[in-house]
C-alpha cells in the first residue's frame, strides 16, 4: 500500500542509508561474533584441534594478524579499498552531510570513481572464536591459501584412566 504512495526509488535510497549506518555502527570487536562479519568463518572441532577458517581473499598474509591469548583467537587486519570515492559517493555526502556541509557534485571529479554500491569489505576488521578449555596453546598452526586463512589449535589428549595395582 505505501509503495504505491511514494516513488520507488525513496525506498531504494532509503534503505542503502540504513545499510550504510548500520555498517557505520556494527562492531564485532566482542567476544561473541556476529553474523555476517568480514571475513566470514568456519570453526571445527575434532578430537585432535580445532580449526577455524576465514575466508578472505586478496589480502597480504603478512597483514593478517593471529593471536592466541586465554583461550581466545583474534583475527585482526585491514582489507584496502579497490575503488577511490570521489566527492559524490553515498559515503562522502553522508559524512559531509553529519558535519552540516553539503557535497560537491560527483561532475566536478572527473579523476575519481563514484561508488553507487559496496557489497564487498573494505577497511579493518577484527573476529573472535572463544576456544575449548583443553587446547594447547603451544601447538597453533596457521597457513594462507587461495584467499583462505586455516588456523590449527592441538587440543590436549585427555587424561586417560588407568588401573592402579595394589600392593
Amino acid at each position: 500500500m505505501y509503495r504505491q504512495l511514494f516513488a520507488r526509488e525513496l525506498f531504494n535510497d532509503l534503505d542503502r542509508f540504513q545499510r550504510e549506518m548500520s555498517g557505520l555502527f556494527e562492531s564485532t570487536a566482542g567476544r561473541g561474533t556476529s553474523r555476517g562479519g568480514y571475513p566470514a568463518l568456519n570453526v571445527g572441532l575434532s578430537p585432535e584441534a580445532v580449526e577455524v577458517y576465514a575466508f578472505a581473499p586478496g589480502l597480504d598474509p603478512a597483514s593478517i594478524g593471529v593471536d592466541l591469548e586465554r583461550g581466545v583467537l583474534s583475527l585482526s587486519g585491514e582489507r584496502a579499498s579497490s575503488l577511490s570515492e570521489g566527492a559524490g559517493s553515498a559515503a562522502a555526502t553522508a559524512a559531509a552531510a553529519a558535519e552540516g556541509e553539503t557535497a560537491a557534485p560527483a561532475a566536478k571529479s572527473a579523476d575519481k570513481t563514484v561508488v553507487h554500491q559496496r557489497e564487498r569489505f573494505a577497511g579493518k576488521f577484527r573476529r573472535v572464536v572463544s576456544l575449548p578449555d583443553d587446547i594447547d596453546p603451544e601447538q597453533v598452526t596457521a597457513s594462507y591459501k587461495d584467499g583462505v586463512l586455516r588456523v590449527s589449535v592441538k587440543r590436549r589428549p585427555a587424561p586417560q584412566p588407568r588401573r592402579i595395582d595394589i600392593h
